[in-house]
């Protein structure tokens, strides 16, 4: 039976996320704010469609606390609260059924302890009662774009790098084609070393429709800024590249916020690293009133029939990651 993962525009069944808790992750003050960040969030996504906050027994109270009564607790323990990363993959066959494209997390390359969050795809699985189908791979949901019509898209630095996949390229592409049902992939270099994730394709661009990339870049390339360097590059693969139909890939892109709030320097100030919910656009806001704006106009005019919410999640940001990071939707079944 062949697999594909539909796009995350596609109706949801519901939003997974994760209640963060490792104290050798975040000292005790860091790690209340994220947990606030992270039931926002929730909360947020809520009102759109169903959440389920995964949680071990024992710190569920504290999420309980934090969390809208719509949304729902599983018993499933976790480290950190990357469930894009760490959460299950799914894809769906042409009968309509789901299973999941376990693509094995070991951490980012053995860069975080993630003891539980390794089984988290695998315990979300059984309790679906869906197959869990190995990929073969290493690595995370989060450093691969689909558009869900046969293209994706990715930054090789986070797949063919040794602290995840000793493997070449070529058979790196063919089993992240196989796993999430791709038939084009768009490969640009990205960047190792320079952050935890080595640099995941959707804190730059995103496919907003098949064919069509939102990325987020300053007109301007900054040669001293590794990741504006390594940004233009994956721009000018996107501008001569194709998509699985063949058809030239249409391009928007949005400028960086510059006046922010925080003075983190790992803060990832991505509007791209949004979730897509039924009915919802969930984005960040970082307090720069005119690139907030111009973020919001670009994605109502991208999505003109959900609804744009902005939060603050600056203790995410300031932790490496954003909206999308830090959840993952269960597509519909469709029998």
């Amino acid at each position: 039976m062949t697999y594909e993962m539909p796009p995350e525009t596609a109706p949801h069944e519901r939003c997974f996320m994760q209640w963060p808790v490792n104290l050798q992750v975040y000292d005790r003050a860091s790690l209340t704010r994220v947990q606030a960040a992270i039931a926002r969030i929730a909360n947020t996504i809520s009102r759109y469609e169903p959440v389920v906050m995964l949680a071990a027994a024992a710190d569920a109270p504290a999420a309980r606390r934090q969390l809208s009564a719509d949304v729902e607790i599983w018993d499933i323990p976790t480290d950190d609260l990357w469930c894009r990363d760490s959460g299950p993959t799914f894809v769906r066959a042409a009968d309509g059924s789901l299973a999941v494209a376990h693509i094995r997390f070991n951490g980012w390359g053995r860069k975080q302890p993630c003891a539980r969050d390794a089984l988290i795809a695998e315990r979300v699985a059984r309790r679906l009662g869906v197959p869990l189908i190995d990929s073969g791979l290493v690595g995370e949901q989060g450093g691969v774009e689909h558009d869900g019509a046969g293209t994706l898209l990715a930054h090789a630095s986070c797949w063919a790098n040794p602290n995840r996949n000793r493997l070449p390229l070529a058979e790196i592409e063919r089993r992240l084609l196989k796993a999430i049902g791709g038939r084009k992939m768009i490969w640009a270099p990205g960047v190792k070393g320079k952050d935890i994730t080595d640099y995941h394709i959707d804190a730059l661009a995103r496919f907003v429709a098949p064919g069509k990339v939102l990325i987020q870049l300053n007109a301007e390339i900054d040669p001293e800024d590794p990741w504006s360097v390594a940004g233009h590059e994956t721009l000018k693969i996107l501008q001569r590249s194709t998509d699985a139909a063949g058809r030239p890939l249409k391009i928007v892109r949005l400028d960086e916020p510059e006046d922010i709030r925080s003075d983190s320097p790992d803060f990832v100030s991505s509007y791209v690293n949004y979730y897509v919910a039924n009915g919802g656009v969930i984005a960040a806001q970082f307090g720069d009133s005119e690139a907030d704006g111009l973020a919001r106009e670009m994605l109502e005019e991208l999505y003109p029939e959900r609804k744009v919410e902005m939060i603050e999640i600056d203790a995410i940001g300031e932790s490496g990651g954003g909206i999308h990071c830090a959840t993952q939707q269960q597509p519909r079944a469709s029998r």
